[in-house]
């Protein structure tokens, strides 16, 4: 297969015209590429949790890119990726704890929606719906669309790591469309990409490298390991 596109984490290889293959790599990298690691084990655990939560998510009527799993990796359809990033949050914690001085660990009800513009040479800035209308990185159709999604996908989402006995703190989806023009979530759905808690308020997601707080392969093994309780293994190859 062709690589397309090498990134801080996946590399993006081309099947044909219509699909590419996501593969996960071991490595893991946090404020702005200043920390970097490479933990054996990393890579495969987050293609499977990814590959879980597609396919769940798949088998709720919620339009994604997945096809189905792979050694390392998953199939996906070739999306046109839009340059917007959705965050939702439930909890509050991070950078909009920093932002707007809130008490750390504040439920956020209804859940909070942020965009953020997807560049990496700027680090991916905050924006509103009118930056994003605006400069036509999307239209209000698009985002509108891209609200209602992840506002399902979140609260599905929710009750899934809650039924693991855990909770799903935040979250960021990306969008594209796929080859028949239909707006789909892409790119990946990993404690890479969300903020998960356990049951005393310990992370297992990204947070655990960012901060040194322990083994990151150890926890997201254990998120991989109460999510298989719940929804079993990726079961779907692709056709």
């Amino acid at each position: 297969m062709e690589l397309l596109y090498e990134g801080k984490s996946k590399r993006i290889y081309g099947v044909n015209e219509r699909e590419v293959f996501v593969e996960f790599k071991d490595d893991v990298t946090a404020f702005d590429g200043k920390k970097k690691a490479s933990p054996e084990g990393k890579g495969k655990a987050t293609a499977e949790i990814s590959s879980l939560l597609f396919e769940y998510l798949s088998s709720k009527g919620i339009p994604t890119h997945y096809i189905g799993k792979g050694e390392g990796g998953f199939y996906a359809k070739k999306v046109r990726i839009l340059p917007v990033e959705v965050v939702v949050r439930n909890v509050a914690t991070g950078s909009i704890v920093k932002r707007l001085g809130l008490e750390k660990g504040k439920e956020l009800t209804p859940p909070l929606v942020e965009y953020f513009y997807k560049s990496d040479e700027l680090g991916d800035p905050l924006v509103c719906a009118d930056h994003i209308v605006y400069f036509k990185w999307a239209t209000e159709e698009e985002l509108k669309k891209m609200k209602e999604l992840s506002l399902r996908a979140t609260e599905l989402l929710k009750d899934v790591f809650a039924s693991a006995g855990l909770k799903l703190v935040d979250i960021k989806y990306e969008f594209g469309y796929d080859p028949d023009g239909n707006l789909v979530l892409a790119d990946e759905i990993s404690p890479d990409t969300c903020r998960i808690w356990d049951e005393n308020g310990r992370s297992l997601d990204k947070d655990v490298f960012r901060k040194d707080l322990g083994d990151i392969v150890e926890a997201y093994g254990e998120v991989l390991r109460r999510l298989r309780d719940v929804l079993g293994t990726p079961l779907k190859s692709r056709t």
